[in-house]
């Protein structure tokens, strides 16, 4: 039986070969990305419409005039307030670039421990991994709360970067991924005579990079956007980040400062999108290789 199609030759390879139902699958996957990438696009253009264009009424979609002005304004005018902008800015990288480094190191260490090191009562640890899995974030509030108060962590940045740390997916996700990687592989290490950290830092982590970079992204993502947690654990308006920040400025906006409150939004926004492009392929990898869906 001869199927009906479109024969498409690329570069001498393997002819791709579409037929009516194949083009149509591929028509509406497109159709939906752009529908999904709209109000990303319209967040790019806010950020650069001048002042006209964003009070213009019926909103214009794309931008006609592209400036800078917005961002200037962001940067300049409003460090005239209490806290600048620069500060939250600085608040921000700081506490996501340290949380996202502590929760690499942790979940690649304790991951690479529970599934390929003799640790006593590791089965029960797992167990106790998966049940915290199971308590959604607003569940442990004030037991962490109370936790950082006792520490006397409240109102510092450690109170932000901590309980990112030892999350309880990351741990999960680089067990399961270890549990991949080949015993005879790391016996042959050892009796070549490598160390465990040795070990850990030239086999387990290589192996382990779709399962850390997709970790990253999801560490970043959650750090970069989470202002909950500078408001609950931090009373000092110079140490909050963000989001925070962004708040404010929408709940105090002007005509005056329409154009930085979108300038913000998009520097908020920009990141994770960039951070998930550039690890997009190991985030895949790593979904199909886990059993995670």
């Amino acid at each position: 039986m001869v199927e009906k199609g479109i024969k498409i030759k690329i570069r001498h390879r393997d002819a791709v070969r579409l037929n009516f139902s194949k083009i149509l699958l591929y028509a509406a996957m497109i159709g939906l990305a752009c529908i999904m990438a709209l109000p990303l696009v319209y967040v790019l253009g806010t950020a650069f419409k001048p002042i006209d264009e964003l009070l213009k009424f019926p909103p214009v979609f794309f931008v006609k005039k592209p400036t800078l002005s917005n961002f200037s304004q962001l940067f300049l005018a409003l460090d005239s307030s209490t806290v600048p902008f620069l500060r939250y800015l600085f608040n921000s990288v700081l506490v996501t670039a340290l949380a996202v480094l502590g929760t690499i190191v942790v979940a690649t260490m304790g991951g690479y421990a529970m599934s390929k090191l003799t640790v006593p009562f590791s089965k029960v640890l797992f167990t106790l991994v998966i049940i915290a899995m199971t308590f959604p974030g607003n569940v442990i509030q004030i037991p962490l709360y109370m936790i950082i108060k006792w520490l006397g962590l409240y109102n510092t940045y450690a109170a932000l970067i901590v309980p990112k740390i030892a999350g309880a997916y990351g741990m999960f996700l680089m067990k399961q991924f270890c549990d991949q990687l080949p015993k005879p592989l790391l016996e042959a290490a050892r009796i070549d005579g490598a160390g465990e950290f040795s070990i850990y830092m030239k086999i387990a982590l290589p192996f382990l990079r779709p399962a850390w970079a997709t970790l990253l992204v999801f560490t970043f993502t959650a750090c970069w956007n989470d202002g909950a947690a500078s408001l609950i654990y931090i009373s000092d308006q110079s140490l909050r980040l963000l989001p925070v920040m962004l708040t404010a400025i929408s709940e105090n906006t002007n005509l005056a400062r329409a154009g930085a409150l979108a300038a913000a939004s998009f520097i908020i926004m920009a990141p994770s999108l960039i951070i998930f492009i550039l690890q997009q392929r190991r985030v895949m990898a790593t979904m199909a290789h886990s059993g995670i869906k």
